[in-house]
């Protein structure tokens, strides 16, 4: 295990990772810009309120992402039974 530094918001953050240095360092930039984001519409938002809101809207992402790649699970599946049916 590895200890990766990384800056969100001009703060440290030392991360004990198995991953991949450069992997991390783009999680981090990501958070960070995202935060950033939060503050740009909201300047005078506290830092807690503006990490959970940050936290929700990178949720979101997550979840819509996993709904569209169940979506695109199922299409292949029906459309691997439909192929499959002309082969037979």
């Amino acid at each position: 295990m590895q200890s990766v530094e990384v800056q969100i918001l001009g703060q440290s953050y030392s991360i004990k990772t198995d991953e991949n240095e450069v992997y991390i360092k783009s999680l981090a930039k990501y958070v960070d810009e995202k935060l950033k984001e939060i503050y740009s519409v909201a300047p005078n938002i506290n830092q807690s309120r503006a990490m959970v809101m940050t936290a929700f809207g990178i949720t979101d992402e997550l979840f819509k992402l996993r709904m569209e790649l169940q979506h695109i699970d199922r299409m292949i599946e029906e459309k691997t039974k439909i192929l499959s049916g002309f082969l037979e």
